[in-house]
């Protein structure tokens, strides 16, 4: 049976087969292919129509009809559709990367534009920079290529560019750790525009982020330019309103809600309230305890503060990783930098600032077990959760309240 659907190497970071669903109701497959299959599976042409991802947005055209004049600019396709034996091949990308930059709100007119990454998304970054009025445009690569400049040559020849567009895999989903180049070295930087999506946010557009750098990651790009893919499946027109409403509900599904603050002020008991389908309850103290056959309590007393940190470091970074979590944090888990970008990456930091006065030193927590403790704890974190936090929870009466109000910011 002929079906829709995406091909690429690899595919399970992809949330295509998701977004297809809103948009349309057809039934749609992630096709992985070696580089041996692919010529085979074009020639058979057993398919209705089929996006194109890494490493083939190039390889197809050889196998196509007709390409459209946007992706006969670029280069490069990722959408085929098959009319009647015939294969048409589209480059919706340029428009969904088109949307991502104007919703960001950065202007490229007039502005130099580094662009890392030399692949078919590489190309329809270029073509749409200089559509978009850009006063230069370089490509950035690894190694010394025609038309292209080195990183080397971006950072100390190039430091005065305006945007970064990033079309490389680097910082994907599952190698999150990874970010492709260090924008403290650009002074002049006022916008940065990653088209990696799984995390929602790589450590580039958070770097960016908390330099107040505009910054976006490439969910929006992947919204849309599936939008237009659709369009051009089944020759319909599919209104901005349903494309923003399907972009925002891939996002509600994707974004993990993370709860911060100190110990005792309800986190793990408002997460098991907040009871969203779909999304996975998990405790970072707990899943510490599970590992370690221990409680917290007696872990700190046996091995130290320092070995508990780290513990909870390695827990951060693999639940973070994961999409649609509700996400119980321990007190001291904003204390460090590289866990609150872990979980910045897929999540949004609720910070619960309850009252200092229903806190209570409790026996199970060695670092608050006392008033005295208690209180040192509240002075030199409070600063630390108003600033990570995303958002902020004022002092309610119950955590059932707690968690209405965290449901409601979530909309908003």
């Amino acid at each position: 049976m002929k079906t829709y659907g995406c091909i690429g190497k690899k595919l399970t970071h992809s949330f295509s087969k998701e977004i297809h669903a809103k948009l349309a109701d057809y039934p749609y497959e992630l096709i992985e292919l070696s580089e041996e299959e692919v010529q085979e599976f074009f020639l058979k042409k057993e398919f209705r129509a089929v996006n194109v991802t890494i490493p083939y947005k190039e390889t197809v055209i050889a196998y196509l009809d007709e390409i459209s004049e946007i992706a006969k600019k670029i280069g490069a396709v990722n959408t085929v559709v098959n009319r009647d034996g015939k294969l048409y091949g589209y480059n919706t990308d340029y428009y969904g990367m088109k949307g991502l930059v104007e919703n960001t709100g950065i202007s490229l007119a007039g502005k130099k534009v580094l662009i890392l990454g030399t692949g078919g998304t590489g190309k329809t970054a270029q073509v749409l920079a200089k559509d978009l009025g850009a006063a230069t445009v370089l490509n950035v690569s690894r190694s010394e290529k025609e038309n292209c400049i080195t990183y080397q040559d971006a950072t100390t020849l190039h430091h005065d560019a305006q945007m970064i567009i990033n079309t490389t895999p680097v910082g994907m989903y599952p190698d999150c750790e990874g970010n492709p180049i260090d924008i403290s070295l650009f002074d002049n930087l006022e916008g940065v525009v990653d088209v990696v999506y799984n995390p929602l946010c790589t450590n580039l557009v958070l770097s960016a982020r908390q330099r107040g750098i505009k910054a976006e990651g490439g969910l929006y790009m992947l919204v849309m330019q599936a939008v237009v893919a659709v369009e051009k499946f089944l020759d319909i027109n599919i209104p901005k309103e349903t494309a923003e409403q399907v972009f925002h509900s891939v996002l509600s599904k994707k974004e993990n809600i993370v709860l911060t603050g100190m110990p005792g002020s309800g986190k793990s008991t408002v997460g098991k309230l907040l009871n969203i389908d779909g999304f996975t309850f998990v405790d970072t103290d707990a899943e510490i305890e599970k590992r370690c056959g221990t409680s917290i309590k007696e872990l700190i007393l046996e091995k130290g503060e320092s070995y508990f940190r780290d513990l909870e470091t390695q827990v951060i970074r693999e639940v973070s990783s994961q999409n649609g979590c509700i996400i119980s944090t321990g007190g001291g888990a904003i204390l460090r930098k590289e866990n609150v970008n872990c979980l910045k990456r897929n999540g949004k930091l609720y910070f619960i600032d309850a009252d200092f006065k229903r806190l209570q030193a409790t026996s199970d927590r060695p670092l608050s077990d006392t008033e005295e403790k208690l209180k040192k704890l509240y002075s030199e974190r409070i600063a630390i959760y108003q600033e990570t936090a995303d958002v902020v929870i004022s002092d309610m009466d119950s955590p059932r309240a707690v968690a209405e109000a965290i449901l409601q910011k979530r909309m908003e």
